[in-house]
């Protein structure tokens, strides 16, 4: 294979999109609200205030668990994307008004974290990774965790790096985030001969 052909490769390997894992969002009803009541009256809701201080609701389709607190905050994680997010939280908000809750037309819900996953294609020597990235944004113990964390600015993100080339992005607040991460990553690889 020659280096052009190994190129571009590696730039087929790193374009192809993340896959979101999980999609955490916030929001609220602007009231307390009685939980035992509403684990009590909505099928399918769990609440221990032994084990958890919070309800846990799951939603089949979208797959998701919102967990709703007494303060009448609610989050949503599960999701697969944002659209599954919102549409779940809908769902929580429907039910809860169908046990005469009062709860606003439209709360605004807030994206706090997207977790993707992706890949660089090709596998990763991750002591040479954190010599040549900069001790200042890494965190590699290798005797602790397998993985080597780098923190980047921009994104705003923090990456899982694994010898395999598997990368978790963790962080994110739009889908877009994690793709820009993994070109970060492999711009920075390549410039340093580690990309192969």
């Amino acid at each position: 294979m020659t280096t052009s052909e190994q190129s571009l490769e590696r730039e087929d390997a790193v374009t192809h999109s993340p896959t979101i894992e999980n999609v955490v969002a916030s929001t609220g009803v602007g009231q307390e609200l009685d939980l035992d009541a509403v684990a009590e009256d909505l099928d399918g809701t769990e609440y221990d205030r032994e084990k958890f201080p919070g309800a846990i609701y799951r939603t089949q389709d979208p797959k998701s668990a919102a967990l709703i607190f007494r303060s009448g905050k609610i989050v949503c994680t599960g999701a697969k994307s944002i659209d599954d997010a919102h549409e779940s939280l809908n769902i929580v908000f429907d039910n809860l008004r169908g046990l005469g809750i009062d709860v606003l037309p439209h709360p605004e819900i807030i994206i706090q974290n997207i977790v993707s996953s992706g890949d660089l294609g090709y596998p990763l020597n991750l002591n040479a990774i954190a010599i040549g990235f900069g001790l200042e944004n890494i965190e590699y113990e290798p005797e602790q965790f397998p993985g080597l964390v780098y923190r980047l600015d921009d994104p705003d993100v923090v990456t899982l790096l694994f010898g395999s080339g598997k990368v978790v992005i963790t962080g994110g607040k739009n889908p877009t985030d994690a793709e820009r991460a993994l070109d970060v990553i492999a711009s920075r690889l390549d410039e340093l001969g580690l990309s192969e």
